[in-house]
């Protein structure tokens, strides 16, 4: 690992693009604790620490770094942009336009992303308005100066957030094209890390000793430690379907003859459920922040936590494992390519088989793997509804996948740039 990461070092262009990334995530990090114009930074931080938040504003501001809690310009956030993904995602399969952009290469992914946009600056918008309106309720007692007059101010911290809300989707973009991995996916995972040394600080100060909280903090961590390479084994696995290539003749060249494989993973979706599960299941606490109306806000909580969130985070995370799964791997299409290319797999005809063949083993496959993250996820929810101990919530299910998952793809994505250039690589 040291040595594969220092002739990661050695590459000039991937030292470039590491450097780059590490960059922006510093500036992500340093967007997190810059007071938006016009809210007194500390007291509010003092009041939303001292207010009680429900335990749906406590995962928002873990997903947010700690930004919500301090009411900074990155406030709101990179959920308003993977929101509206999700929606679009939904989109290609009601909308025939939207079906046809995501199938027409580069110029429909160009239009699609366009979209995303503007849903991601609309949901931002309404994100911006509704904490505004919750944090100036008496739970928060946000108080704007009085020598600015009230609308101009609302005015400024609206749009604060949501140029916000624009600037952290175009530092993802920027990671994605000119860094290493995903940029949404490494906010993510920088935001949901930062909160760790906090968490464990937590854990230790609040329990009855300080022994007693140096025990449990010693305990959660190495039960975490246990469970990362059972988690690493299971993102890893995949299913091999074999394949074999019949010889024909291409001008006066033998072409074919070969054997090889059709991989499956167990988790092919990665972390796309945890985050569109959590973003959906905490959706409604956006919505509740928004029109600040008790009903709601008790409805929000209520699938934030308890049963009905770990039964509704069950079904979401194993619904878009089959869902982003079907959406990445088409049967149809590999079957009519194995077929123009002489390809088959053994036993079974070409064709209409085939197709079926490969949805029942992409069905078998995904079941497992969809069950797995989903009780990743929702034993830690469990632990800290009994507990509530604070390294729980930052090391539960949903953020330890989350970083593993983007942890695994950023390696493997160094380790290809490393075997371009003759080093070797991360995993061996």
């Amino acid at each position: 690992m040291l040595s594969a990461l220092i002739g990661a070092f050695k590459v000039p262009e991937l030292r470039k693009k590491i450097l780059f990334t590490l960059g922006i995530l510093a500036l992500y990090r340093f967007g997190a604790y810059l007071p938006v114009p016009g809210i007194p930074f500390r007291q509010f931080a003092e009041a939303f620490a001292n207010s009680g938040s429900g335990v749906s504003m406590s995962m928002l501001d873990l997903f947010t770094g700690g930004a919500l809690s301090h009411f900074s310009v990155f406030s709101l956030g990179i959920m308003p942009y993977i929101t509206a993904s999700i929606i679009m995602q939904l989109m290609q399969g009601v909308i025939p336009t939207v079906g046809r952009w995501a199938k027409d290469g580069e110029t429909g992914r160009r239009k699609i992303t366009q979209v995303t946009r503007y849903m991601t600056m609309g949901l931002g918008l309404i994100n911006a308005v509704g904490y505004l309106l919750l944090f100036q309720s008496p739970a928060y007692g946000v108080r704007f100066s009085s020598d600015v007059p009230y609308a101009l101010t609302s005015i400024i911290v609206v749009f604060t957030l949501v140029a916000g809300t624009a600037f952290i989707m175009w530092m993802g973009e920027l990671i994605t094209q000119r860094g290493i991995g995903n940029g949404m996916s490494l906010i993510i995972f920088v935001s949901i890390v930062s909160r760790v040394p906090s968490a464990i600080f937590s854990s230790i100060t609040h329990s009855t000793t300080m022994q007693q909280g140096i025990a449990i903090t010693i305990l959660i961590v190495a039960v975490v430690c246990v469970c990362i390479p059972l988690i690493i084994y299971v993102e890893r696995a995949q299913r091999r379907i074999p394949v074999n290539y019949a010889k024909r003749m291409q001008g006066r060249r033998m072409m074919g003859g070969q054997s090889t494989y059709i991989p499956f993973k167990v988790n092919a979706a990665g972390v796309i459920p945890i985050i569109f599960a959590s973003c959906l299941i905490y959706f409604p606490a956006q919505i509740a922040a928004l029109f600040n109306v008790g009903w709601l806000t008790s409805f929000a909580n209520m699938i934030s936590t308890g049963i009905v969130n770990w039964v509704l985070t069950l079904f979401l995370i194993v619904f878009f494992a089959y869902f982003y799964t079907s959406m990445v791997f088409n049967p149809v299409d590999t079957s009519d390519n194995l077929k123009k290319q002489g390809g088959f797999i053994p036993g079974i005809r070409p064709g209409f088989a085939t197709e079926t063949y490969l949805r029942n083993v992409l069905r078998r496959v995904t079941l497992p793997g969809g069950i797995f993250i989903a009780l990743i996820a929702i034993v830690p929810s469990i632990l800290f509804y009994f507990t509530n101990n604070q390294l729980i919530q930052a090391f539960g299910g949903t953020s330890i996948l989350i970083m593993i998952g983007v942890a695994l793809d950023t390696m493997t994505k160094m380790e290809s740039q490393l075997k371009m250039h003759n080093y070797e690589g991360f995993f061996k």
